[in-house]
């Protein structure tokens, strides 16, 4: 007789394991075979602490809108309209979520919940996703992005909307409850829109607006796949392990949505819309209009027209209107410490030993040629790649270390090109990139000084006019983020802090470094590639006969070093024997 299992005849392992392996035999031609582990039925053991920790993670969030501007103000330039409301709303949205778990009362308890679910709409290369993927960085909630394109209506040839909260948990690590706190983002969200010349149903657009209703709203996705090989070999391992069958699925009452779309032509709604409210000059006025100046007029009706079923519009009360990048724009973001395009093109140089340095001649005449393309922000990689392909191609082969992207270079790149192979100037080209290196650090420090106080309250440093001038030196000298240049200047503090405490544990001193001393110990790990060892070892060579030697005699065990005690031992010790014994 066969074992209930939840009120439910239990499935026959042996006959499932029977039906997989035809079903197998006849897609793949006998290449793929089931291999069933000899486990006998436990208790199912949980995936390590992943789900204590996603609870512990979202009801710590505790990031404030005007925080969150100021980080994405690191990343992004204009925008502010949309940086606002993007932080004010996903802030609050997670927030609320952390106050409902942590007093077990809030939503959950709100009948008809409403989720701050967002729309994007600007120009394509303007940084829709690269702002909401640098949010979800900065929260650290699981994160997945899709084109609505690849899906299609359930039952249908395509992709599945339920995938991408199958996907979450993926990225969640299998961890459910923290899944369930993530976000999904839907790009090219105007593509599903229905065209207004094609009569009948249109799989791929109503029918997937259709599909994502009950997720953005509130519903169960089950985790299991129907009709998935897969799924059924891990349901079935799963009932080996445990002799029961498991349900597991994901609400998304708590997962918030962004969607977001170029919506070319969707200006040609808004403005029929007002020249039907405006008579005589007025309509003349509305055709004037920008299209982005009528995109910031957007009512839910423009998109209805524009092909969105209102039950789909209705799910997402949030609109975040994005502007059209400038030509001063784009060199605004190529300025910027952290652009991707630039740290890139570093990384690409980087790795073939050669440094790399742009004058700011060299990223206006670049924003210039991007702003040509009219595609945005993804203009200015084209740019940068076209300009300097030749210089990757051949400076790789030769015997150069450094590189400076001029004005000159840019304008007349094959001559320049032949003039560094040669070598001839190899010393006029050294001093031009030291003097571009020593004016780019001077702006990087500048940066991290208008910005101390989020850098030092984030990361714990006192970050001084000399911790700003280090911070930038490390990051013109490696390629990467101001922030994690911040981090390992913190490092570098740390590990004279532990020095400290080896001191005191192996040689029973107490010693204390000064600021000082602590600033002219991270230059020597900078500039010099020292190692914590070596600065252990200098120090008991340098100082242990003379500390114990007081100690002995006066009983002393605390010492201040300061810089000119760490350049001088000799001085130092014999004043402060003279002082202490004599």
């Amino acid at each position: 007789m066969k074992k209930k299992i939840n009120n439910e005849i239990s499935p026959d392992p042996k006959k499932i394991e029977k039906e997989l392996g035809e079903f197998l035999n006849k897609k793949f031609g006998g290449n793929v075979k089931i291999i069933t582990p000899s486990v006998l039925p436990q208790k199912e053991t949980a995936l390590g602490k992943s789900a204590v920790d996603g609870k512990k993670a979202i009801i710590n969030f505790n990031i404030k809108p005007e925080e969150l501007i100021a980080y994405l103000d690191q990343y992004v330039v204009r925008q502010t309209k949309a940086k606002s409301v993007l932080s004010t709303k996903i802030c609050t949205h997670f927030n609320r979520i952390r106050y409902s778990k942590a007093t077990g009362a809030g939503m959950s308890k709100i009948t008809g919940n409403i989720k701050s679910n967002i729309l994007m709409l600007g120009p394509t290369g303007i940084g829709k996703t690269y702002l909401v993927k640098l949010i979800a960085k900065k929260i650290g909630v699981p994160f997945v992005k899709a084109d609505a394109t690849k899906f299609s209506e359930t039952g249908y040839v395509g992709g599945d909307v339920e995938d991408l909260i199958r996907d979450l948990v993926k990225e969640a690590n299998d961890d459910i409850e923290l899944a369930q706190c993530g976000i999904v983002y839907v790009d090219e969200i105007d593509k599903i829109a229905a065209s207004p010349n094609v009569i009948g149903a249109q799989v791929s657009r109503t029918g997937v607006q259709r599909a994502l209703l009950k997720p953005m709203e509130e519903t169960d996705v089950d985790l299991k796949v129907p009709h998935d090989p897969v799924s059924m070999m891990q349901e079935l391992e799963a009932y080996q392990r445990t002799g029961k069958r498991s349900s597991r699925r994901v609400n998304t009452s708590n997962i918030l949505f962004i969607v977001s779309g170029a919506f070319s032509g969707l200006s040609d709604v808004i403005r029929r819309r007002l020249t039907k409210q405006n008579i005589g000059f007025g309509s003349t006025l509305i055709k004037s209009q920008k299209d982005n100046d009528l995109l910031q007029q957007t009512k839910t009706e423009d998109l209805v027209n524009f092909g969105f079923e209102s039950e789909f519009i209705g799910r997402i009360p949030v609109k975040c209107i994005l502007e059209p990048l400038s030509e001063e724009d784009l060199y605004s973001i190529l300025k910027m410490p952290n652009n991707p395009v630039i740290l890139s093109k570093r990384l690409d140089f980087n790795a073939y030993g050669i440094k790399i340095i742009f004058t700011d001649d060299a990223l206006k005449i670049l924003a210039k040629r991007a702003g040509k393309e009219n595609t945005g922000a993804r203009g200015l990689v084209s740019a940068v790649e076209d300009a300097l392909l030749d210089f990757e191609e051949k400076l790789p082969s030769q015997n150069i270390s450094r590189f400076i992207v001029s004005k000159e270079v840019l304008e007349d790149p094959q001559t320049h090109l032949r003039d560094l192979i040669s070598k001839n100037a190899e010393e006029k080209w050294n001093k031009l990139y030291e003097k571009a290196f020593l004016e780019h650090k001077a702006y990087i420090s500048k940066y991290i000084k208008d910005n101390w106080k989020t850098f030092s309250i984030k990361h714990g440093l006192t970050l001084s006019e000399i911790r700003c001038n280090m911070v930038a030196l490390y990051f013109c000298n490696n390629v990467m983020e101001v922030e994690d240049a911040v981090k390992q200047i913190k490092k570098f503090h740390d590990t004279i802090k532990e020095i400290e405490l080896e001191v005191s544990k192996s040689y029973a001193l107490n010693i204390v470094f000064e600021e000082d001393a602590i600033d002219f110990l991270i230059e020597q790990f900078i500039n010099h590639n020292a190692t914590s060892e070596e600065i252990l070892s200098k120090i008991y060579d340098g100082y242990y006969d003379g500390f114990n030697l007081i100690r002995e005699k006066t009983g002393k065990n605390r010492f201040f070093l300061s810089k000119k005690a760490l350049i001088d031992h000799e001085t130092y010790l014999n004043d402060l024997i003279r002082k202490e014994i004599t």
